[in-house]
């Protein structure tokens, strides 16, 4: 708690001026964390620079995923024991090869639509239904009457389902999604638990769910929670765990646990990470509260965030009242991440890697909105008009969330 209000109050006071040169280190350089890892290995871009500046080589922009980082990342969630199934919730990019690679390794899927649940199909022919979850949100009915006739996990995160639809669901087993009343994230719009969130069932109501299970023959599997997004302490797993272990015992059929997703991502390149071993070993203590029950996890951003990265041309620059302006290809249309939650995206400059970054700048896309910043205050190289600039950890929540805004075309997406 002490370290989170420190930093919480460098962020707060600590900013940086127009046209200042050297701020100074980052938070994460000053004070990692006790505990935490800060990564220090060269970016898989930095390696693969000419193989991505040939894949822009008749392009203003586009995003490029590097599969082997797919794989590496889905190979490390699949070595946390303590975990029965992993589960890739798509929304964070939904591109067909990405999910062959994830399946291959044998993840399975999350899915908040219906249109997910198809893509997964298509993406990956024969998959067995029982690897795909289905939470959808204040979603209509037929989008459950299918899901269940589809045979995939189905998830009720609000009790107006069974008050008004349990018809629907006699003799089929369910997963609840349960708010646990303790919303994370790095944003308030990534929190996804608590009184201001809109998901999940309160435990408060429990009583009523399980008394209209009864009523309608609806068997309750599966106990869900999702407390939000770029978490790095490995309590919130074992928080969210241990609360839903607590409530196994008034749903006795309960075979599963998903203790959600959110797993951090570094936004920087000295950033802190997530100890993977250090929240296997908070999990295995969740395991043995409930023996005979398997716990899942939702690991979305973390499997592709660090794959993908945005590259978009130059297009102008500018200085007004001192503050100097790169103009590039494409902007909040391509990725949304910075105008929508404040996301830090490291940025360089490809075309002059290794060269002194002296110059301070405003990245900003073509959009006319005055939200269209990719970034503020960037220390980049002297750009020019032509110049690759690069945006990094972009693989989650870019593509997927991009739009045709101005009527501007996203960019397109490639694969090394």
């Amino acid at each position: 708690m002490f370290w989170q209000l420190i930093e919480q109050l460098h962020e707060l006071l600590i900013r940086p001026l127009p046209g200042d040169l050297v701020m100074g280190p980052t938070w994460e350089q000053l004070f990692a964390h006790p505990g935490s890892g800060v990564s220090h290995v060269q970016p898989w871009w930095a390696v693969k620079r000419d193989a991505l500046l040939g894949a822009l080589a008749k392009s203003e922009c586009a995003y490029v995923y590097d599969l082997a980082q797919v794989d590496a990342a889905a190979q490390a969630i699949t070595g946390i024991k303590s975990i029965g199934q992993a589960l890739y919730a798509l929304k964070a990019n939904p591109h067909p090869e990405i999910l062959r690679r994830i399946a291959a390794q044998g993840l399975g899927f999350d899915c908040v639509s219906l249109a997910e649940i198809a893509r997964v199909l298509e993406a990956v022919p024969g998959i067995a239904p029982e690897r795909i979850l289905f939470t959808p949100n204040f979603a209509p009915r037929a989008e459950y009457e299918r899901a269940l006739a589809l045979g995939v996990h189905v998830t009720i995160d609000n009790l107006f389902v069974l008050q008004h639809w349990l018809d629907a669901f006699k003799g089929k087993s369910v997963f609840l999604r349960i708010d646990t009343g303790i919303g994370r994230g790095h944003h308030h719009h990534v929190k996804t638990a608590g009184a201001q969130s809109k998901f999940g069932i309160p435990i408060e109501e429990l009583d009523e769910v399980a008394r209209l299970a009864k009523s309608g023959a609806v068997t309750v599997n599966g106990l869900h929670a999702h407390a939000g997004s770029g978490v790095f302490d490995v309590g919130n797993w074992s928080q969210v765990g241990s609360t839903l272990a607590a409530l196994v015992q008034r749903f006795p059929a309960v075979k599963f646990i998903d203790v959600g997703g959110g797993l951090g991502v570094p936004d920087r390149l000295e950033g802190r990470t997530l100890d993977l071993a250090k929240l296997d070993e908070a999990l295995a203590k969740v395991k043995a509260e409930i023996p005979g029950v398997a716990l899942w996890l939702e690991p979305g951003r973390y499997l592709v965030a660090n794959a993908g990265v945005l590259l978009a041309r130059v297009t102008q620059t500018k200085i007004k009242s001192g503050i100097r302006y790169v103009g590039i290809a494409t902007g909040m249309n391509s990725l949304l991440r910075p105008a929508l939650y404040g996301a830090h995206h490291d940025i360089v400059n490809l075309s002059r890697y290794g060269e002194p970054a002296n110059v301070s700048v405003n990245v900003v896309g073509p959009i006319c909105e005055s939200s269209d910043f990719l970034g503020h205050d960037r220390l980049l190289p002297d750009c020019q008009s032509g110049d690759v600039l690069l945006i990094a950890t972009a693989g989650a929540y870019g593509h997927a969330m991009a739009s045709s805004y101005n009527l501007r075309a996203p960019a397109e997406e490639l694969l090394i």
